[in-house]
């Protein structure tokens, strides 16, 4: 029986999310637990693709990738894999029947994290954020309609407006890290070592833009989903509006976080901003 193996890799994928991003995992605890696992199971795919180009300095980072890819492919193609992670990952994947072009999107822009530094076009730009980002957002979106497909294309364009704006506040709050540590720039157009007020703001206006479409699909989204990606949403928008209210200078030196006691606070108040239905 594989029941116990499966058990396994989704506690694994459990572990993954509440390791890496605690703000991440307190989101996903306020979705419905039918849908639950399934998204920690996505988080940990995305994660480990992630971790290789971004932290894995010491190794062979393409090799890596490479071998990361056919074994997901194999997991896919299989419906079971050795590495606990691409074990539930297929098992969401298959159990919703998630678009296998947006698998093939997302590894393109981890890929591209590999060697490209910079980004100088808008249409470049675009393109890695659909990959790294919007397509996360998709993928999450087949669990929570749980395969209804005119809801999927109904919910199809908040979701992605939604994944840009969380990468783009990622983007903006990592500024230092990613230029430092990993010589890449993602703002096109932006020199991000003289990132004055008015650049910071025109970035800003755009995430802005992006939550306010994205909202219009939270508002939408079955019971099971909606109180916790509502969750993510005032989590990234308080993030936001720090950065917004926080020196450019300040951005470029230091990593702006938002403190536990503030997260609690904003899981109350969307609790009872949820359970009064003004979402």
């Amino acid at each position: 029986m594989k029941t116990i193996f499966d058990s396994v890799s989704y506690s694994c994928s459990k572990i993954v999310t509440e390791t890496y991003s605690t703000s991440f995992s307190l989101a996903t605890k306020m979705l419905s637990t039918s849908i639950r696992a399934d998204i920690y199971n996505i988080y940990g795919f995305v994660r480990f693709a992630d971790e290789i180009v971004d932290t894995f300095h010491d190794y062979n980072k393409k090799e890596l990738f490479k071998n990361f890819e056919k074994a997901m492919e194999d997991a896919i193609a299989n419906k079971i894999s050795l590495n606990p992670i691409l074990n539930s990952f297929q098992n969401t994947y298959h159990k919703y029947d998630i678009p296998h072009h947006l698998i093939e999107a997302f590894m393109k822009s981890m890929r591209m994290d590999l060697s490209k530094k910079k980004y100088n076009t808008f249409e470049e730009y675009q393109e890695y954020i659909y990959g790294s980002a919007d397509v996360v957002g998709l993928m999450c979106l087949c669990v929570f309609v749980n395969g209804d497909k005119e809801k999927y294309e109904e919910l199809k364009v908040p979701a992605m407006a939604l994944g840009s704006a969380f990468q783009k506040v990622n983007f903006l709050r990592d500024l230092k890290a990613d230029y430092e540590v990993l010589e890449r720039t993602y703002f096109p157009n932006t020199n991000l070592m003289e990132l004055d007020e008015t650049s910071k703001e025109r970035i800003v206006d755009e995430i802005k833009a992006d939550f306010s479409v994205g909202y219009t699909g939270i508002v939408k989204l079955p019971d099971e989903a909606k109180f916790g990606v509502y969750t993510a949403y005032k989590y990234y928008n308080k993030l936001l509006k720090k950065l917004q209210s926080t020196p450019p200078l300040e951005i470029k030196n230091t990593r702006i976080r938002v403190p536990n006691y503030q997260k609690f606070g904003l899981l109350a108040q969307s609790y009872v901003n949820y359970k009064l239905q003004l979402v």
